[in-house]
């Protein structure tokens, strides 16, 4: 795992719970990033989820197979850890020289993390002084199993590829969602396929970091079950109308009506966390990501329940593309906040 940046040139992949994404950017200066190559590849969850050495060999293949297809020929590779593999969180240190705080993080990490030492791969950032009190600094500080991160590693490796880089999806979303410039915090949510992340976002770090159980798959189950049809109809309802109370009679929406009204007290409980550890910052706006920004209305709702403003998120942000690119991303740009994230790591904003 590697949350630092200068790992030179790569392309970065994002392996999502029904595609693989890739990015390939080269930098433009102050200005930000071109993009060189992309890849966005549908993969079956079967394939995806299995764990044996054929199934590992059939992603391989995949991933070789779409990098070539893409024109990408550095094979250096920067890779997204879903949050349900990592642990992140923000820790506190007295503030003293780096080398100390260093020394303090690496013997004691086995504080902050909720498995055995000798079974985890750790990696931080010093984050810098605590908006609150200068006389302590703040440290990102992420795991994950190292069977895991060998697994990964030698998934990719075994068909050329060199894994210079693991980084949680929630801390690269962050770096390609957050808008450049701003002063206040940002709450980040990206809705997927099983599970959400929350991430606010300051000074251009993650200060929380939360994922929750369900997205659209619970979604979908309560629609179909509410409505009496097949989930793959439901999942339709939901893409296509969203909370619109003027179609199907409201039926979506009132389907929806109560496991939304808990995950907007999900996102009120994490803001006021936020809050009350620094009392001195606001919480600007809410920024949408993943299904979050796809279900029509979805983002409205959440405006109303927690009264920040809502929108959608934009992870081209930092990014020039050509209008041929545009057009072959017109259906899918939303879904690479991780990929796009994981490439920009070389430069900071």
């Amino acid at each position: 795992m590697s949350l630092s940046y200068g790992v030179g040139s790569f392309f970065a992949l994002d392996v999502g719970t029904d595609a693989l994404r890739m990015v390939e950017l080269t930098s433009t200066g102050k200005q930000g990033w071109s993009l060189s190559h992309f890849a966005y590849v549908p993969v079956s969850r079967q394939i995806l989820q299995d764990s044996s050495d054929a199934g590992k060999r059939r992603l391989g293949e995949t991933i070789a197979s779409a990098a070539e297809q893409a024109g990408i020929k550095t094979k250096k590779i920067a890779l997204g850890l879903p949050s349900s593999k990592t642990f992140t969180t923000i820790i506190e240190i007295p503030t003293q020289d780096n080398k100390s705080m260093e020394k303090i993080i690496r013997y004691h990490a086995d504080q902050y993390i909720p498995m055995p030492i000798d079974e985890a791969t750790v990696d931080y950032v010093i984050l810098g002084p605590s908006p609150n009190d200068p006389q302590v600094t703040e440290v990102l500080l992420s795991s994950t199993a190292t069977k895991y991160a060998e697994e990964r590693m030698e998934g990719v490796e075994a068909f050329g590829f060199d894994l210079i880089a693991m980084e949680p999806d929630s801390v690269a979303m962050s770096r390609a969602l957050t808008p450049p410039g701003i002063t206040d915090a940002r709450l980040i949510i990206d809705y997927g396929e099983d599970s959400t992340d929350l991430t606010v976002v300051y000074n251009g770090a993650p200060r929380l970091v939360r994922s929750l159980p369900g997205g659209l798959s619970i979604l979908t189950r309560t629609v179909a079950g509410s409505l009496n049809v097949k989930e793959s109809q439901a999942r339709q309802f939901i893409l296509k109308f969203g909370l619109a109370q003027d179609k199907l009679d409201g039926q979506v929406f009132k389907a929806l009506d109560q496991p939304l009204e808990n995950f907007a007290g999900e996102l009120t409980k994490s803001v006021n966390f936020f809050r009350a550890k620094y009392p001195n910052i606001n919480v600007g706006g809410i920024l949408l990501s993943g299904f979050a920004g796809i279900i029509p209305f979805l983002g409205e709702y959440i405006e109303a329940k927690t009264g920040i403003a809502t929108s959608e998120g934009t992870p081209w942000q930092m990014v020039r593309v050509t209008q041929q690119q545009q057009q072959a991303l017109s259906q899918v740009a939303a879904e690479f906040a991780v990929a796009i994230g994981l490439a920009e790591r070389t430069n900071s904003r």
